[in-house]
């Protein structure tokens, strides 16, 4: 964290150092150089700052509301009902083994897995 504090600050200051030497040496024609980049950052900005407030809320728009069926609603009370409550660590899963239909032979399994 220390490291990219000191690489940003070390950025900004020789920013600011390029900065004032143009200013020095060319005077307000130095300004007229920055029209473009600032240009860009005010679109970059202005891009980032839209995007952040989301796609139809920007416009005015409502979003629109979906109402689910009858028959969704069901299965969505039905599931809320079936699923156990646990007060211990161990969560449940809906998984289980299947044992395969080839013989298994003892002999070959590792002793360790």
């Amino acid at each position: 964290m220390i490291k990219h504090a000191l690489i940003f600050w070390i950025t900004v200051s020789l920013a600011v150092l390029g900065l004032v030497s143009q200013f020095m040496m060319f005077g307000f024609r130095a300004l007229t150089s920055l029209i473009i980049p600032l240009l860009l950052l005010g679109i970059v900005f202005y891009a980032y700052r839209s995007a952040k407030t989301g796609y139809g809320q920007g416009s005015g728009r409502s979003k629109t509301k979906v109402k689910p069926s009858q028959k969704t609603m069901a299965k969505v009370a039905g599931l809320r009902k079936t699923q156990p409550v646990t007060t211990g660590k161990r969560k449940t899963y809906p998984f289980q083994v299947i044992e395969g239909s080839k013989g298994k032979n003892d002999e070959q399994l590792p002793k360790y897995h």
